[in-house]
């Protein structure tokens, strides 16, 4: 069984593995010349780093963009290209009856197909990403970005079990529908529903978010590396009923809570000339002379590999799942 499941698909495995081979060497390169370029720049500017890190993220952004795109990328369309036609194939073409009459058992069947692929999904997804975090690492770096949804799907472990669940997922799908393209679509809306709903649905729910009040006169226009800063300033309504909301950030955090309505030092809301809001009143000059504080809910720097793990699990969990409900569904529902 081994050997047929490899020649039945040594044609994917070898294009995968020299496509990653291009992939790998283009990273090496170009991520040798991003370390260079930052050691003799933002390395080695002081006191005033901002116009070099602005430079420096500028020249490599969209080669960045790219290669985080590709290792999110990556996962769906194993679990499409792969993953889908693992088993609808052979149901779609009636082969599987072939093999089950040479006294190879259904579950002996299914678990060398999910076994033998299976690793190599992740062997070609590991690489990828253990790839592709080294050579974004100065740029997260400088960026302190990796709980934003693109940085934190593109690093680390998290891709792997995509990967995982997006194989396996397809190969569910494949079972169920036993039709290849019809399995494959399924299989791609359903990986673009995860990579949506999870990140903004589920992910902020691992662990409960640590809360502060910030004081606005501590405020600064870009704030130091462990320095609460201004992300966006709302104005809204007039006169004493007018409003303002302020938005924070802080290096390497993630901020769960969003935009929030600024408060006195009692902890009530604060209108009009009070709050800073009405139209003729610098906000930033009026925060830095006041007493108002904003409540903030936000994830610490110190818990992303914490959600890389849990996220990992989670998701290693619903492949094994996955793989269970495909054992059973062949047992049971296909003839």
């Amino acid at each position: 069984m081994i050997w047929l499941t490899w020649r039945q698909y040594r044609v994917q495995a070898v294009v995968a593995l020299a496509a990653l081979a291009v992939v790998a060497a283009a990273l090496l390169i170009t991520g040798l010349q991003m370390r260079d370029t930052y050691d003799s720049t933002v390395g080695g500017c002081g006191s005033d780093c901002e116009a070099a890190k602005n430079a420096f993220v500028t020249q490599y952004n969209v080669l960045s963009y790219f290669a985080t795109s590709l290792l999110i990328a990556v996962p769906g369309l194993m679990g499409i290209f792969w993953g889908a036609p693992l088993i609808a194939r052979e149901l779609e073409t009636g082969t599987h009856r072939l093999i089950w009459n040479q006294s190879i058992s259904r579950t002996r069947w299914l678990a060398v197909k999910l076994a033998a692929v299976g690793l190599v999904v992740l062997a070609v997804t590991g690489l990828l990403s253990a790839l592709v975090t080294w050579w974004a690492s100065p740029l997260d770096q400088v960026n302190s970005d990796r709980f934003t949804p693109l940085v934190f799907d593109g690093r680390g472990l998290v891709p792997l079990a995509y990967a995982a669940f997006a194989f396996t997922a397809g190969a569910a799908a494949g079972l169920v529908i036993r039709r290849t393209v019809p399995a494959m679509a399924a299989t791609l809306v359903l990986f673009v529903a995860v990579q949506i709903l999870v990140p903004y649905a589920i992910r902020p729910h691992f662990m409960t978010p640590e809360r502060t009040e910030v004081a606005l006169s501590s405020l600064g226009g870009q704030g130091g590396e462990q320095e609460w800063s201004t992300q966006q300033v709302m104005l809204s309504g007039d006169g004493e009923s007018a409003q303002v909301t302020v938005g924070l950030m802080k290096a390497g955090t993630w901020v769960t809570s969003g935009a929030a309505p600024v408060r006195d030092a009692e902890g009530q809301e604060a209108r009009g000339a009070e709050g800073c809001a009405l139209r003729e009143i610098d906000p930033m000059g009026c925060f830095a002379a006041s007493d108002l504080r904003v409540e903030v809910a936000y994830q610490p720097a110190d818990r992303y590999w914490a959600f890389q793990w849990i996220e990992t699990g989670l998701f290693l969990a619903l492949s094994g799942l996955l793989a269970g409900f495909c054992a059973w569904w062949l047992r049971r529902r296909t003839t």
